[in-house]
């Protein structure tokens, strides 16, 4: 995590800001907290834990900026909630993510799937491609049995009706 926070530093120095105590408290709960998908009210009572003098407008500004820097990504999965995941070092493009309708859980798929879909886009359309985020919404793994299991059981109820 140390070295992690240090390169997060040297981007921000690189970009004439520094790596404040609050902005330090921040990122750290981003990095504690990788696998989750906080949204800035998250982060901030994760943060105010570390350090209870830091405001909530405090917390904004600073995913707000690390967004600008492309050291998070804002993210939107279609519930009016921004939330904040951090980018991988290294990755070109930002990854993609399932949404279970059933349990709202969010996976993760680190991969690129869209390298060929990016090229013909840029070609067909002149268009140059900076980025590209792909949600995809349906029902996991873990929510599929409960799913098929409520359909069985609705079918039986219907059938006991007529």
């Amino acid at each position: 995590m140390e070295q992690r926070i240090e390169r997060i530093k040297k981007q921000l120095h690189s970009q004439s800001y520094k790596l404040t105590p609050q902005r330090e408290a921040t990122v750290r709960v981003l990095l504690e907290h990788e696998e989750d998908h906080l949204s800035a009210e998250d982060v901030y009572l994760l943060v105010k834990e570390k350090a209870p003098e830091i405001g909530l407008a405090t917390v904004y500004r600073t995913l707000e900026l690390l967004n600008e820097l492309e050291v998070v990504d804002k993210i939107n999965f279609g519930d009016g909630v921004s939330r904040y995941d951090l980018r991988q070092e290294g990755a070109a493009h930002f990854h993609h993510h399932l949404v279970c309708m059933e349990c709202g859980a969010v996976d993760e798929i680190q991969e690129d799937l869209l390298g060929d879909v990016e090229k013909i886009v840029e070609n067909g359309w002149n268009f140059k491609i900076k980025d590209h985020r792909l949600t995809f919404h349906g029902v996991c793994h873990r929510c599929q049995g409960k799913v098929e299991k409520k359909k069985k059981d609705s079918e039986k109820e219907m059938n006991k009706v007529n």
